[in-house]
């Protein structure tokens, strides 16, 4: 079905039927009902590209999410399903690029195309050739995640720095002084990894200021490699009490971990760290930790984009959110506090 076919069963031209669908012209009152009440008739629906030549707008939005590593972990999983249920509360499709450098065909066809109105672009990087092509071609995007110049975009994100302080804090307030970090792999603290970076910066900079013994490890996003990295910090440090992690991948390897070292967590060992509270709850006992917003941020991203697109020109804008930690079962008193 048509506009040819609707305009010849309504009596009209094709360029009214174009008009009264798209409200861009006037028509009489009559005209339009009669061609609304064909369209009923047909169960007529313009196609994307239709729409788009008739009002410039896909009705669509791209999600740039390239995997961090080779394979997409939980929280990243989280993040794509909550981009798409706010989009689609938007009445808006939503189409997926894995890209990761603004040199991808997939990315350049993203935007060469005009497939979508705008893009969410997800791990974001401290210096992001993406953010900068973007910004460069003014194309419309917002970003989950800040860059090292968050003053100059439409973004929100996390205070990975304040989060990881905040868990410091909460070790050394039970008591605990001897304390180890486990980030994400380190190809992406290597290239700038914005939570990563951030998320080592507040764990070094809090562990100085609360006179802590401390060690950084990185470690790749899967559970064998959580188990390997606590062997690792066991082995550095047998006297380490306690660790913060931003790996949510690889904490079930962790809990392992202490498992076969006969370490009983939270009586003679802590943890705590930043992921998504489904997560959180999957380990025994539930993990203390600073709740990640996904359906929050998500919500957000498309909230940002959406305004960004109906009024060019706004300054723009940004939420950057602290959620509270979350106390649950994984932290106990130090052996300073014993």
């Amino acid at each position: 079905m048509n506009i040819g076919e609707i305009a010849l069963r309504a009596g009209v031209s094709r360029s009214t039927v174009s008009y009264a669908l798209s409200g861009k012209r006037p028509v009489s009152e009559e005209t339009r009902r009669r061609v609304k009440q064909v369209v009923d008739e047909l169960g007529y629906r313009p196609s994307a590209s239709a729409r788009a030549l008739a009002n410039g707008r896909t009705s669509t939005l791209g999600l740039v999410f390239p995997p961090a590593g080779n394979h997409y972990t939980g929280m990243q999983l989280d993040f794509i399903g909550s981009v798409v249920e706010a989009a689609a509360a938007r009445d808006h499709d939503l189409l997926l690029s894995p890209s990761g450098v603004d040199s991808d065909r997939s990315f350049q066809r993203l935007l060469g195309e005009r497939r979508v109105d705008g893009a969410i672009l997800m791990e974001i990087r401290l210096e992001d050739d993406r953010v900068d092509h973007l910004t460069s071609v003014d194309f419309p995007f917002v970003a989950i995640g800040r860059t090292a110049h968050p003053e100059r975009g439409w973004w929100a994100g996390l205070d990975h720095t304040a989060l990881v302080e905040a868990c410091v804090h909460h070790l050394a307030d039970l008591g605990h002084r001897r304390v180890a970090f486990v980030n994400r792999p380190e190809q992406l603290l290597r290239t700038g990894y914005e939570s990563a970076r951030r998320g080592l910066e507040g764990f070094t900079e809090a562990a100085a200021e609360r006179g802590l013994t401390a060690r950084t490890y990185c470690c790749d996003d899967d559970a064998a490699s959580g188990r390997a990295c606590l062997q690792r910090i066991l082995h550095d440090d047998p006297a380490t009490t306690a660790l913060v992690t931003l790996n949510e991948a690889a904490l079930g390897g962790l809990y392992r971990g202490l498992a076969e070292a006969g370490r009983q967590v939270p009586h003679d060992f802590s943890v705590t760290g930043v992921v998504a509270a489904r997560w959180a709850e999957t380990v025994t006992p539930q993990l203390t930790a600073a709740d990640v917003p996904a359906a929050e941020l998500g919500r957000l991203a498309v909230d940002l984009l959406m305004e960004r697109l109906d009024n060019p020109g706004t300054s723009p804008r940004n939420h950057l959110l602290v959620p509270p930690i979350s106390l649950r079962g994984s932290t106990g008193p130090g052996p300073t506090a014993l």
